[in-house]
């Protein structure tokens, strides 16, 4: 119907502008929804295609794989320990330790893995508690893999493996303190272990694996890096030689009763290390009950005075200032002597003796009066040229230095104390040590704990001829009217000089506790193993070298030169002379 007042013209117009208007709005949707999928065509092909585009594909594969790619540590294997004959002294076993990630872990399956583990409910749930915030704990270490897979196959959540290795140690506590052991990380803590702690531990690797929720390794994705192994280490230490000198230090002080004690026995020649043993020692496979004292190597860390194993240094030095010769008499009437308001006494009046004699009694009197004949410098001289004040230098964690006086005035009582081995501490190795040269002809090898492909060259620092005498002067002492004939052994000489000194208190000299040694070589004509035996706080009835020590050594002794196959050295005539 059309208005009366309305233009027919503006009609016209008016009438074509909807279908118009419509076709517009109906191209602008059909354009909309043809850009709405190339937009989003093209969002995912920056963020899928293109490799530079921000947080494009690389980024998000990155993502994806930092939550299922890990890289694991691949445990390096250990060098092996042998002693010099390839006997297995330390060797790795492979293990596995369960871990857990206390976030992803049932709680209620506490109780599933506290029975398999051998452990309480509520000790392994307070355990889970302190790592609640944690996505890594330990709660096994170092199980043996059959142990660890029956765990694994409970399949709980949270719960894996890792593996690794832990050393064992074949001869138990027998070489303990040389060995020494590793700790639960598989470092070196005492003994050999820790002193070439770099040497066998070689370098770990890692590898890339891929990994499921739940922890377990579904892909080897391959090794980033390779582990290297630790190199092997052959020690002198004849594990044979070592069984024997354990088990009779064992069994003397069990018997005696004594404290503790230690044996060092040197290769003669090589100044090589053959066995070291000491008591109390250790498991080093359990050491669930260890106690700090079992693991000192006293050996080389306990400094004790030498006393009358001293003396026949204190002959050199008589020897080389060319006013004694092994028949030089020296009077120690009436049996006692008195330097500096000490009074020195003998065990009975000796009379006139050479100094054969002087040391085959062990006079407190005779040398004495020697060293008080001597300048006191020249006396220290003749011990540091030895060793005493010196390390070792075998390189044993802890290992002791000693102690060597050098006071600017030398007061008479210390001139006299020096002689017998009083005033000065060293540990049983470098007593060993010093004994070497009456077997070397007078030349100092350095000591060695490492197997050695050839012999040390060692410098001179006694005159042979000197180092002869003496040698000469200690064989007298296992033979009868010595005090060491308990220290003599069938079919071999023994040469060698027993020491007793009061232990150092906390008021000084201690009145009831003492120190035993032996020092000795053997066979005595041609030395082919130099050996020290100290036993701390024998019996009070029989506490002097020659009765707590030396009988030691001549079991000890006995046994090595049969076991070293060396040819007796005695007829048996003389074996009933000289066997006491």
């Amino acid at each position: 119907m059309i208005r009366k007042n309305a233009s027919p013209k503006k009609i016209a117009r008016q009438t074509p502008a909807g279908p118009v208007f419509a076709r517009a709005r109906i191209i602008c949707m059909v354009l909309l929804l043809a850009v709405l999928p190339s937009a989003l065509i093209w969002h995912l092909a920056h963020l899928q295609v293109i490799p530079t585009a921000e947080k494009g594909y690389t980024f998000l594969q990155e993502q994806g794989q930092a939550r299922t790619v890990r890289e694991e540590v691949i445990q390096a294997y250990r060098g092996v320990i042998t002693d010099r004959n390839g006997e297995i002294l330390a060797v790795s076993t492979p293990v596995k330790s369960i871990v857990l990630n206390p976030q992803r872990f049932d709680p209620e399956k506490t109780a599933v893995l506290a029975e398999a583990l051998g452990l309480k409910t509520s000790e392994l749930a307070a355990r889970i508690g302190r790592f609640s915030d944690k996505q890594f704990m330990y709660v096994a270490r170092n199980l043996p893999p059959h142990d660890a897979d029956r765990i694994l196959a409970l399949k709980l959540e949270g719960v894996s493996a890792e593996k690794g290795f832990q050393r064992f140690y074949p001869a138990g506590e027998v070489a303990a303190h040389v060995v020494g052991f590793t700790d639960i990380d598989d470092r070196g803590r005492e003994g050999m272990e820790l002193a070439l702690e770099n040497w066998l531990a070689g370098t770990p690797g890692s590898r890339r694996v891929m990994k499921d929720l739940k922890g377990n390794v579904v892909k080897d994705l391959g090794v980033i890096r390779a582990a290297e192994s630790g190199k092997d280490v052959q020690l002198s230490l004849d594990l044979r030689l070592q069984y024997l000198a354990y088990r009779e230090l064992k069994n003397a002080i069990a018997e005696q009763g004594a404290a503790s004690g230690s044996i060092v026995m040197l290769d003669a020649q090589t100044g090589e290390i053959l066995a070291m043993a000491n008591q109390p020692s250790y498991n080093p496979n359990n050491r669930s009950q260890i106690q700090p004292a079992q693991l000192r190597n006293r050996a080389v860390t306990d400094m004790i005075e030498p006393g009358s194993t001293m003396k026949p240094f204190t002959i050199v030095a008589a020897l080389e200032s060319g006013r004694y010769s092994p028949n030089t008499k020296i009077d120690t009437n009436p049996g006692y002597w008195r330097v500096g308001g000490k009074t020195y006494s003998d065990f009975r009046n000796y009379g006139v003796m050479d100094l054969t004699t002087v040391i085959q009694k062990s006079s407190q009197v005779a040398i004495s009066k020697i060293a008080m004949d001597l300048p006191p410098e020249d006396l220290r001289d003749v011990f540091y040229r030895v060793g005493v004040g010196q390390l070792s230098g075998t390189g044993f964690p802890g290992e002791a230095l000693g102690k060597l006086p050098n006071p600017r005035r030398w007061h008479p009582t210390e001139r006299a104390a020096l002689a017998f081995g009083h005033g000065m501490t060293l540990t049983a190795l470098q007593l060993a040590h010093a004994y070497t040269v009456f077997a070397t002809g007078g030349i100092l090898r350095p000591t060695a704990i490492l197997k050695q492909q050839n012999v040390p060259e060692g410098s001179r620092v006694i005159d042979v001829k000197h180092s002869q005498q003496v040698l000469n002067m200690l064989k007298a002492v296992t033979q009868t009217g010595g005090t060491a004939t308990r220290a003599n052994i069938k079919a071999y000489p023994v040469a060698g000089k027993t020491g007793t000194a009061h232990k150092v208190g906390e008021g000084g000299y201690a009145d009831d506790k003492y120190i035993a040694l032996f020092a000795g070589l053997a066979p005595a004509d041609n030395p082919e193993i130099v050996m020290v035996v100290i036993i701390n706080e024998p019996p009070q009835e029989h506490y002097y070298g020659g009765e707590a020590a030396a009988p030691v050594f001549a079991r000890v002794a006995e046994g090595t030169l049969r076991l070293l196959q060396v040819p007796p050295s005695q007829s048996p005539s003389q074996q009933k002379v000289v066997a006491r």
